[in-house]
């Protein structure tokens, strides 16, 4: 009971790390783009995991095996999904971005049903239908989008490519990394991302950072520690589906820093993913 509410904590203290860090990222745009917010993001996401890794007094040290999985999972799901996520919000409301990130569940089980062969129940095809629902609706953003069938933009689909590839990540740690601390994962994930966005940024000009990139690194480097916790002591369904208060706080974050409005279409959009992930973590609560 102990190591469920400790994993409770850290999956509302992430989620509330998710909600904070795109409204800090647009902020960072008002005088920077978002291929250097990414690799500043990335470096002070790092810097993070290593003051974690040493107040614990741990090694920064993996073994050879791990060492595929942890670089898929900092070139795919931070170099690659990171970064087109940082430009999709350049050009959308946050809270569609957040929203459709948020829809990483369905992916997990639809991929994990091929790459790790577990089988799906109708619960499984029910959640899924109602967030395949649920993100129409939130890209839509109103009725008259939905009935002209304009179900969303070109940041849209950018985000729902870095959500798909956040979902392969995810899946990759659970079946490589199931027992590696989550400081360590932490660490590699945004080293060598850092490494890599940082050729990309020089590449276009060289700019001091600015204060909203910074908050943006530690806020993520922190949130993501915090979600691996929680990864360790919780269900993958339990995490996915306390994982959506993220959208309830981006929502109230963007109304009222950056004066973005959430439509009706898109609460009902929240409720359906809610029901979503509820129908799809009852096959593991059986």
């Amino acid at each position: 009971m102990h190591e469920k509410l400790e994993g409770i904590t850290f999956i509302l203290a992430a989620s509330t790390a998710w909600a904070i860090e795109p409204v800090f990222a647009k902020l960072s745009y008002l005088s920077s783009d978002f291929i250097h917010t990414s690799f500043i993001r990335a470096l002070f996401a790092m810097m993070v995991a290593f003051l974690y890794l040493k107040l614990r007094g741990k090694r920064i040290k993996v073994r050879k095996e791990e060492l595929l999985p942890l670089a898929y999972i900092a070139i795919a799901g931070t170099a690659f999904a990171d970064l087109i996520y940082f430009l999709a919000i350049s050009q959308i409301p946050v809270v569609n971005a957040v929203l459709i990130g948020h829809m990483q569940p369905l992916f997990i089980v639809i991929i994990g049903s091929f790459t790790i062969h577990e089988k799906l129940s109708t619960y499984d095809y029910a959640g899924m239908l109602l967030m395949i629902i649920a993100g129409i609706l939130v890209s839509s953003r109103s009725m008259e989008n939905l009935m002209s069938l304009h179900l969303g933009s070109i940041g849209d689909a950018l985000v729902l490519i870095a959500t798909i590839t956040w979902a392969t990540t995810s899946i990759a740690m659970k079946k490589y990394l199931p027992h590696e601390d989550a400081g360590i994962i932490t660490f590699y994930r945004f080293l060598i991302a850092s490494l890599i966005l940082s050729i990309l940024s020089c590449s276009i000009s060289i700019d001091l950072p600015n204060i909203w990139q910074i908050a943006t690194g530690i806020v993520v480097g922190t949130g993501t520690i915090f979600y691996y916790l929680a990864l360790h002591r919780l269900k993958a369904a339990q995490v996915a589906s306390l994982e959506l208060t993220t959208p309830f706080f981006a929502a109230l974050l963007t109304f009222f820093v950056l004066k973005e409005m959430i439509t009706p279409l898109q609460v009902a959009g929240i409720l359906l993913m809610s029901c979503g992930v509820y129908m799809l973590s009852r096959r593991e609560e059986r």
